[in-house]
C-alpha cells in the first residue's frame, strides 16, 4: 500500500523528532522511528541503550511495542532516521516481518534525505509463526 506525500513527510519528520529523544550514551547512535497505522495514527519511538549491551532497544521496535500496546496491529509503514541513513538492524527486520509484512520503509539521515524500501525487501525469504508449532497448536492437532 501506498501513501501520500503529506503522510510520508509527517512519519519521516515524526522519526526526525524521535531521534532528539533517544538514550544513547554507549554508541552516541542516535536513531528515530515512526510508525503509520492504518488509521492514521503516527507513533514514535527512540532507541534505548543499556550498559547491559542485549538490554538495548532499538528505536523501530520500541514504535511498534508501543504501538501494539497501544491497542493498534494495522501498520503501513514505518520510518527510521538516523545520522547516516543506516539500516534496520536484524532483529529489527524480523520483528517488522512479524507485525507488517507489507510495509513500506522510510530509512533517512540527518538531512531529512531518505530513500523507500519494503519490508520484504529488506528481510526477503523471511519466516513467520505460520510454521511454528506452539503447545495450544500442538495439542490440537493430537488424535486419541
Amino acid at each position: 500500500m501506498s501513501i501520500s506525500d503529506k503522510e510520508c513527510s509527517r512519519l519521516n519528520a515524526a522519526a526526525q523528532a524521535a531521534r532528539t529523544f533517544a538514550y544513547a550514551p554507549y554508541s552516541n547512535y542516535r536513531v528515530g522511528a515512526a510508525v503509520l497505522t492504518g488509521e492514521g495514527t503516527i507513533v514514535s519511538g527512540c532507541n534505548v541503550e543499556n550498559a547491559s549491551y542485549g538490554a538495548t532497544i532499538c528505536a523501530e521496535r520500541v514504535a511498534l511495542t508501543r504501538a501494539v500496546a497501544e491497542g493498534k496491529k494495522n501498520f503501513i509503514a514505518i520510518a527510521v532516521a538516523t545520522e547516516d541513513g543506516g539500516s534496520p538492524c536484524g532483529i529489527c527486520r524480523q520483528v517488522m516481518v512479524e507485525l507488517g509484512p507489507e510495509m513500506q520503509v522510510f530509512i533517512s539521515d540527518a538531512s531529512g534525505a531518505f530513500r523507500s524500501t519494503t519490508v520484504r525487501e529488506l528481510l526477503p525469504d523471511s519466516f513467520d509463526g505460520s510454521g511454528l508449532i506452539t503447545p495450544a497448536r500442538s495439542k490440537m492437532q493430537k488424535t486419541d
